[in-house]
């Protein structure tokens, strides 16, 4: 007789992030992506925005014990195998999920989302302070693009140039792994510098490029980034390599945005088939 082994459990990914409510961004591109991967998809709202490809209408935060008990409530029950943190919005949200992720071991992608595409602030910034001192300790990987790593570095970034010394410098003030994101650069490629602080054969840098997509649609890159990383991780990939196939999956998903809105655009998370 031929025994039919189970199927395989998806590996559990926690988003803690705001909602777009145009579904482009945010706890909505997570989904798609975690799903898109393998994983299964688990959330945490820590605000509800009124969003499009235009730009932010509004941000309603909620209260930091309601983000602390949906974090809890995940974890307790269905547990968790990666954690990507996203927007936060306030002093107050940061530490409860701080709190709530205590004794939780598992690798946290934190994206450490401060400015929108369209140039709405998305986070207050005095709770900025507060997150280099409760949440950076517990990430496995901060993913910054050039403007937040200047903010976070307190100086101007503007070339890739800067990329691999900022990116040391922010490792070292943390203890975290940091992907320093370049797609806010002039170049003619996208560069990202992975600085990856191993413990098994020391620190070492590692750079990724791609030829630059001339299209507007790229709403939510960083967001699916991240996550794309946390998924991966939670599949058993190493860090390097969860990067690496994150970066084609965003590649890919720009290729086939679908086109919408007037302004920047979704990525098409649906029609990713690849990630070569």
């Amino acid at each position: 007789m031929t025994t039919i082994a189970p199927p395989r459990k998806p590996p559990r990914v926690l988003s803690i992030a705001g909602s777009d409510s145009s579904g482009g961004a945010g706890i909505q591109a997570d989904i798609k992506t975690i799903a898109m991967l393998g994983g299964y998809a688990m959330t945490a709202i820590t605000s509800v925005t009124a969003q499009n490809t235009l730009g932010v209408q509004a941000i309603a935060p909620m209260s930091g014990e309601v983000v602390a008990q949906q974090i809890r409530s995940c974890i307790d029950d269905i547990g968790v195998d990666a954690i990507k943190i996203g927007m936060l919005h306030d002093a107050a949200i940061i530490e409860h999920t701080a709190k709530a992720l205590v004794g939780v071991n598992v690798p946290v992608v934190l994206d450490p989302v401060m400015i929108a595409t369209s140039g709405a602030a998305l986070i207050d910034p005095e709770a900025i302070a507060v997150m280099r001192e409760v949440l950076f300790p517990k990430a496995t990987l901060i993913t910054p693009n050039l403007p937040e790593l200047g903010h976070l570095l307190e100086r101007n970034l503007t070339d890739s140039s800067q990329m691999a010394d900022a990116a040391e410098e922010l490792a070292n003030m943390t203890g975290a792994s940091v992907l320093a994101k370049g797609g806010h650069t002039e170049d003619a490629r996208v560069i990202d510098v992975l600085y990856l602080k191993d413990q098994a054969i020391g620190p070492r840098a590692v750079q990724f490029d791609h030829a630059r997509i001339d299209t507007p649609h790229t709403h939510g890159t960083g967001c699916t980034l991240s996550s794309a990383i946390a998924t991966l991780l939670a599949h058993g990939q190493t860090l390097e390599h969860s990067v690496r196939l994150a970066r084609n999956f965003v590649r890919r998903a720009i290729e086939e945005a679908p086109g919408f809105g007037g302004g920047n655009g979704p990525l098409g998370h649906h029609a990713v088939r690849s990630l070569s």
